[in-house]
């Protein structure tokens, strides 16, 4: 008996009525980010080995797969893994995001693009994750990013767009989580962290829904005690505000910092929230979040989450990266994105079988004339249908439960000598 034929560990195949699902959310997705303004932009699936290990894709990087080079020899494999250099053995690399084929596309082609720039990138990318539910080691990403524009604008836009996203797409109860990397250093000052210590502390606190307060005080305290206990006591105090909901206010934020703690990011989201006041659809609500982390090195600002109850993870996320671009331009430039986790938002929707054009199929006996059935098939689909042709069969309970599964909506059988729409008699299904 031969083994079964199983998709790459990590990686999936998808049948009809699942492609059908995610091409409807990819549409509504594309749909609605046309609406405001972004053009779609297309990047090659892999990079520069040595762009794609530039510091810029934090602990992403670690994850990446590389691509040998042609032709590599024994001796210099051997050579290379005894000098611990995968760059000699491998020179590109699968992209494991889309934002760092987003900032070498604008360094390449920025005087041909307008001075600011929105696009919309969507495709898939690969991370050797540990495969798990809602982790896959291939799976799509749907960003859209606003480059040149160093004002908050770009991020009411960015939450603006991707709300309405949220919205169309069905889904209800969806928190933005908002935080700005400012307040975050901030903080960490305030607390006593030296500045060589805040990259370590950051990584800690980003585990807190994992670990909890006791937790990252303990770890923080393996590197500054004083700074952890401070720490541990702002943390503690911002536990229940976050539990009712924090606005994005100035009361609000004021009431769960210290004061005079990072004023130039309070400001920002401040500035944010008053521009998205009574904004945004119903069933999005926009909070402030002082633990929100993002595990991204190359944040510079704003950072923004969506959180959804259905999902134990974020269903999105992103924020400002300013110095990101000038690594490959030699000149920095602003920018900001918000990336969609399609593989979790793709799970939460439902269809109602609404969408899209009407499926219809042709049920047809042995005798029935090819040309008469060919010419049925070209009116319905010209009229805009979409039709399937399928062969009488003797068990038609079979054939119909199977139509119905595969969502379609009508079924006509058509008998020989029938060429023309009038004479077909449609029967509905499911009913």
């Amino acid at each position: 008996m031969a083994a079964p034929v199983n998709s790459p560990r990590g990686m999936r195949d998808f049948l009809p009525a699942d492609k059908a699902r995610r091409e409807h959310a990819l549409g509504v997705i594309r749909g609605v980010y046309r609406a405001h303004g972004f053009d779609e932009i297309e990047t090659p699936v892999v990079e520069d080995y040595a762009r794609l290990h530039a510091g810029l894709g934090g602990d992403n990087e670690k994850l990446s797969f590389s691509i040998l080079k042609r032709g590599i020899k024994p001796e210099a494999l051997a050579a290379a893994v005894e000098a611990g250099d995968p760059e000699q053995l491998a020179d590109l690399g699968l992209r494991f995001d889309l934002t760092v084929p987003l900032a070498r596309f604008y360094a390449s082609h920025r005087a041909e693009l307008p001075p600011v720039f929105r696009s919309i990138q969507i495709g898939p990318v690969w991370r050797a994750e540990r495969p798990q539910k809602g982790r896959y080691r291939q799976f799509v990403q749907a960003d859209i990013d606003v480059i040149g524009e160093s004002g908050i604008i770009a991020e009411a836009e960015l939450i603006t767009a991707t709300s309405q996203v949220l919205a169309e797409l069905g889904l209800k109860d969806c928190v933005i989580r908002v935080n700005d990397r400012r307040i975050l250093f901030g903080l960490l000052e305030h607390c006593g962290f030296a500045a060589e210590e805040q990259a370590g502390a950051l990584i800690t606190i980003d585990k807190l829904d994992k670990i909890g307060v006791e937790g990252v005080a303990a770890e923080l305290a393996e590197t500054n005690s004083g700074a952890a206990a401070a720490m541990r006591g702002i943390l503690e105090g911002v536990d229940a505000a976050l539990a009712a909901g924090i606005p994005v206010t100035r009361e609000a934020i004021a009431a769960v910092l210290p004061a005079g703690a990072a004023e130039a990011g309070i400001d920002s989201l401040v500035a944010i929230g008053e521009a998205l006041a009574g904004g945004l659809p119903e069933g999005v609500e926009l909070r402030f979040d002082p633990t929100l982390v993002r595990g991204m090195g190359y944040y510079t600002g704003t950072i923004f989450e969506i959180a959804h109850p259905g999902s134990g993870s974020s269903v999105g996320g992103g924020g400002r990266y300013d110095g990101m671009i000038g690594r490959f331009l030699g000149q920095d430039v602003p920018a900001v994105g918000f990336s969609i986790g399609f593989e979790r938002v793709v799970d939460l929707i439902e269809l109602d079988g609404s969408t899209g054009p009407e499926s219809l199929a042709l049920v047809v006996d042995a005798e029935a004339k090819l040309e008469d059935l060919m010419a049925l098939k070209r009116e319905l689909v010209a009229a805009g249908n979409r039709v399937r042709i399928e062969k009488r069969q003797k068990n038609m309970k079979t054939l119909l439960a199977r139509l119905v599964e595969e969502g379609f909506a009508k079924v006509a059988n058509v008998q020989p000598g029938v060429s023309d729409l009038s004479e077909l008699s449609w029967r509905e299904l499911g009913e």
